[in-house]
């Protein structure tokens, strides 16, 4: 299992937490040290089931800089999100956790933790 995370984010934190309770076994992955490449992102994109827009942490200056709140938002779109997305590791939503058979979760809530868990 591998998790993404800022050891500055409260989630990543909680999530790491969460993880070391259960006893699991994880890489941490300090994603702002080693930035995930377009592939890569397209990649966990696929896993999640997701759009880079929905991963995209708006609230974040770099975002207000680029004027990402007015970007489209269709299939066409989305290697310029994925760019930026590389480009700017920090505008990524944490922590996302990949399991060992490749589900994958935006681990914002103890529920989405749980889910990538191994069965007991």
């Amino acid at each position: 299992m591998e998790i993404w995370l800022n050891p500055a984010c409260s989630k990543c934190r909680s999530a790491a937490e969460l993880l070391d309770g259960a006893g699991a076994e994880y890489t941490v992955r300090r994603y702002l040290d080693d930035p995930p490449g377009e592939a890569e992102i397209a990649a966990v994109l696929e896993r999640l089931g997701l759009e880079p827009w929905e991963i995209t942490r708006t609230g974040e200056p770099v975002a207000a800089d680029l004027g990402i709140a007015s970007w489209p938002r269709g299939t066409g779109d989305r290697s310029r999100w994925i760019a930026v997305l590389a480009a700017h590791p920090a505008l990524i939503q944490r922590p996302i956790i990949t399991a060992d058979d490749g589900r994958t979760v935006v681990g914002r809530s103890p529920e989405a933790v749980r889910s990538v868990l191994p069965e007991a």
